[in-house]
């Protein structure tokens, strides 16, 4: 049996059940430690809740505290501690390499999995399975749809066939803790950034709408009114926090095309579009210290 470890917000709980797919189509057992990276967390923007449940519907298996202790070699138990003194940490943690699509870890069996696995790479060959997986409860639609239509955007009847009419168009702005590591994520969705993607689509759709999504709403709005021309249309949606943060994914999903950020959030709201000639745009590098090709699908414009 697998150990995958889960970690971050709700995109980064998607890429880790769609690992735990793939091992289970190669017929490897597998279970989650879904609480290493979440019990006793205190932080406040940082805050990740566990959402595959509330969002999808998804029942996943999860080892116990012992096990993940046995796997990490972590017991604080006297005859544990003294064993790793005397032998050194003995523990069956196997990291993902660098960023990139790591074909090693599909032949792992029996260890404890770390790592973000941000790739289709891992899951092509059962794409259809995933995004099955990642159906929206239809809870998260009525909350939705009641949201949505708070805007003047004159949707009618279902939330996401009249969005596709409207040519909307979803713009994902990540503040929040980006902003505390410009080293890795700073400079990249760019002013430029933004106004080359909405040039982009304008060239190629009729009237798009521009809906706004962001952790950060009111910079966003000041931010909107400053760098796009006024008689375009631009909608932020503002009433999503941190824990209901879903609502912007699946009114992501729901869009007729997609601007994203260089974020899990928005791949994933750009890759559960279904919109065959959906345009997603993706801004050309996604972190600066690492090289991430294969963050990549073979639809995406990089700009």
């Amino acid at each position: 049996m697998n150990i995958i470890r889960m970690t971050g917000g709700l995109g980064n709980q998607m890429f880790g059940y769609a690992l735990y797919l793939k091992f289970k189509s190669l017929g490897t057992e597998c279970a989650f430690d879904d609480f290493s990276q979440y019990e006793n967390y205190t932080g406040d923007i940082a805050r990740r809740p566990l959402l595959l449940k509330k969002v999808f519907g998804i029942d996943y298996p999860v080892v116990t505290k012992e096990v993940y202790d046995e796997f990490t070699d972590s017991s604080m138990r006297l005859d544990k501690r003294l064993a790793r003194k005397i032998l050194g940490r003995r523990s069956r943690i196997y990291e993902e390499k660098a960023f990139l699509y790591d074909t090693e870890v599909l032949s792992k069996d029996n260890v404890y999995i770390t790592g973000y696995f941000q790739s289709e790479k891992y899951f092509s060959d059962i794409k259809d399975e995933v995004i099955r997986s990642f159906s929206f409860t239809d809870e998260v639609k009525k909350e939705a749809e009641e949201l949505i239509k708070k805007y003047d955007l004159g949707l009618s009847g279902d939330v996401g066939d009249s969005l596709l009419e409207k040519n909307s168009v979803s713009i994902h702005i990540r503040r929040g803790d980006y902003l505390d590591n410009p080293e890795a994520y700073g400079n990249i969705c760019t002013d430029d950034y933004y106004k080359r993607a909405v040039r982009y689509i304008k060239e190629r759709v009729d009237d798009p709408v521009f809906l706004l999504f962001s952790n950060d709403p009111e910079w966003t709005a000041d931010w909107t009114s400053g760098i796009f021309e006024a008689d375009d249309r631009y909608v932020v949606i503002r009433e999503t926090t941190e824990e209901t943060g879903y609502i912007d994914m699946y009114l992501m999903s729901r869009c007729a095309h997609n601007i994203i950020a260089n974020s899990s959030f928005s791949w994933w709201g750009a890759y559960l579009n279904p919109t065959p000639k959906k345009i997603v745009i993706a801004p050309s590098k996604w972190v600066n210290d690492h090289e991430t090709p294969d963050i990549y699908t073979s639809q995406m414009v990089r700009i």
